[in-house]
């Protein structure tokens, strides 16, 4: 008697005659199309909404303080101070390292590339274009002075009016933005640690003039298995007006999300960014600092 057996095997289908002794019939193989796999749901795109005039998300994380989210366009405006003449073209120390003094960039690269910068050097300023910027030389704890020109006659609004941004460590950035007359979420506002603390103030002066940031910078510390022991801290003075009071640090910067760090080495470069807008520079100067905590 001649019997057919049919097996069923995951994606195939096989019939085989059989018999009492080998048997010569051919195995006839048929593929069974698998089931479809379910589509990856795309992520939600922003939702950006406007309170009161200023535009702003949220629909993004909470800050770890639970009272406000990430770029939240209800957070509540800093004050606006009229600033003073605070370090206006402040001569470098004598043992500062001057970045940038009106001639080149040759203490600067590509962010992307590591090649020659983009930016152009025009009567003795730099004004950003096509990419970031880092320096060549990586730094730690620091003192930092940069002066800054926003464009003029100023254009667009919130975050896209005069956008740029100093990083520290490459990673931890301070806006820069024209916060004059241009209202933005807090926490990116001028001075601001971007999407982390909005500036205690509003120093901003008019387009067109230009501004200073003095910043005091101590780098981040992670045990040997990468754990954080002590945030980084900042103290941010714009146009002669404390910003940030010697400010903890979240983390990492980022559009739409809280800081978060991971581990990093003692030192990094400082980058100035590009974001659209043709920013202004001078005067750039750095003092390696070491940390004395002795009481």
């Amino acid at each position: 008697m001649r019997m057919h057996l049919k097996i069923i095997l995951p994606g195939l289908l096989c019939l085989a005659a059989l018999s009492g002794c080998a048997s010569k019939t051919p195995v006839v193989v048929r593929s069974q199309a698998l089931p479809a796999a379910a589509p990856v749901p795309a992520a939600p795109k922003p939702v950006e909404i406007t309170i009161n005039g200023v535009d702003g998300f949220q629909d993004t994380p909470l800050q770890p303080d639970g009272k406000w989210h990430v770029h939240d366009p209800a957070r509540p405006q800093p004050p606006i101070v009229t600033p003073g003449t605070f370090s206006d073209q402040a001569t470098p120390p004598s043992d500062a390292i001057v970045l940038f003094n009106g001639k080149d960039l040759s203490q600067w690269r590509d962010k992307a590339t590591g090649g020659p910068v983009g930016w152009r050097v025009v009567d003795g300023v730099a004004v950003s274009a096509k990419g970031d910027i880092q320096t060549t030389n990586q730094f730690g704890d620091l003192q930092l002075h940069v002066e800054f020109r926003e464009p003029t006659p100023p254009r667009g609004g919130g975050q896209g009016r005069g956008n740029s941004g100093v990083f520290l460590m490459g990673r931890y950035e301070i806006q820069v933005l024209d916060c004059y007359s241009n209202l933005t979420y807090a926490d990116g506002a001028t001075a601001g640690i971007y999407g982390q603390h909005p500036p205690l103030a509003n120093a901003c002066r008019p387009p067109g003039e230009w501004q200073t940031y003095d910043l005091i910078f101590n780098v981040p510390h992670f045990d040997a298995a990468g754990k954080l022991l002590t945030p980084a801290y900042v103290t941010v003075i714009h146009n002669g007006v404390v910003a940030q009071n010697h400010q903890a640090i979240r983390g990492a910067t980022n559009w739409r999300v809280p800081g978060k760090y991971t581990p990093t080495g003692p030192t990094g470069p400082i980058a100035l960014q590009y974001h659209n807008n043709p920013v202004a520079f001078r005067n750039i100067w750095v003092r390696p600092m070491p940390v004395n905590n002795e009481p």
